[in-house]
């Protein structure tokens, strides 16, 4: 083969590399901080860390508010719907109330659309005799308390628990999908090498959220770490805050098991840094948008670079496969 041949096969191998690489980021439409979009009702502080998409809006959970807040999904400041939602807290008998912890935080919500009620997750809670759990907290459609339950799945520690969840009908039954934060539900090292993402699949029994199966990742998904989790018309989205990329792929219909997928890298800066290093929450808007929410980037100044997308509402195309 001639040198000028080579070339030419070598150009044309880096041109359709090139386009699979920008068919694999993520596009942004639209993003707001959400302190722009709120004002200041819920404070300075917005570690936002879940969010769902009803109704036109977006409802946010932080892991450091007892509140809820909602936005107008067009990230208008001026939309009438943006404020903070405060759940009810839990009445004992008698008429006394809890109030909520101020520290009290979420890591993820999902919405159940036939009966209208969203559950809250709690990443881990020490249980006796030893070990930890998390919890999920019903609420009906006026966030009114209807139960609360732990899920029966041993965690390793308090700060290594469950990061995501999802609500997914089947043969006219819910069951809750918790993500692991860890590549195999564990933490340390071993959590984070890669290979290893786990979301496990629970159903409401009268004590507690029974563990029924578990959705394994593809091994060749090279996540440090696991964020989130959305499910809509079979498609399933995980997000990823350390590789700040998003995985797509199938839910089989019938069986917990998914297919390869693809990696879909956020957007960069003009070196090929990252921009979003801090996305926690994930929901699909349509069949080809997701919404993210990210947390507050950390002090110092290697976050600097960070902080212009943190604390926000971002909302990106998924690309096709051809890009």
């Amino acid at each position: 083969m001639t040198a000028t041949k080579n070339r030419t096969k070598a150009g044309k191998k880096n041109r359709t590399g090139a386009k699979a690489a920008k068919a694999r980021e993520l596009r942004l439409v639209k993003e707001a901080k959400i302190q722009d979009l709120i004002g200041d009702s819920a404070g300075s502080r917005l570690e936002a860390s879940g969010v769902v998409h009803h109704d036109g809006t977006f409802l946010i959970v932080c892991d450091n508010l007892p509140d809820l807040l909602r936005v107008g999904s067009e990230l208008s400041p001026k939309a009438p719907e943006n404020g903070v939602v405060t759940a009810r807290t839990q009445q004992k008998p008698g008429g006394t109330r809890r109030a909520a912890k101020a520290n009290q935080g979420y890591e993820d919500l999902a919405h159940d659309e036939r009966k209208d009620h969203y559950y809250l997750l709690s990443e881990a809670e020490p249980v006796k005799p030893k070990g930890y759990r998390a919890r999920v907290r019903e609420y009906d459609a006026k966030l009114r308390p209807v139960g609360s339950a732990l899920l029966d799945f041993p965690l390793p520690d308090a700060n290594k628990g469950m990061e995501g969840l999802e609500w997914v009908e089947r043969g006219g039954k819910g069951h809750l999908l918790a993500l692991c934060e860890g590549n195999r539900c564990a933490g340390g090292k071993k959590g984070r090498r890669p290979g290893g993402g786990r979301i496990q699949v629970f159903r409401r029994t009268a004590k507690s959220w029974k563990h029924t199966d578990t959705v394994r990742l593809p091994r060749s998904l090279p996540f440090e770490d696991y964020s989130s989790v959305s499910v809509r018309d079979g498609r399933i989205a995980v997000l990823s805050q350390a590789s700040s990329a998003l995985w797509v792929g199938r839910l089989s219909p019938k069986k917990w098991q998914v297919d390869k997928g693809t990696v879909h890298r956020l957007p960069t800066d003009a070196k090929g840094r990252t921009l979003y290093g801090n996305p926690e929450g994930l929901a699909w808007v349509s069949k080809d948008h997701v919404v993210i929410v990210s947390d507050r980037a950390k002090k110092g100044a290697g976050s600097a670079r960070l902080r212009a997308k943190d604390q926000s509402v971002h909302v990106f195309l998924v690309p096709d496969k051809d890009g």
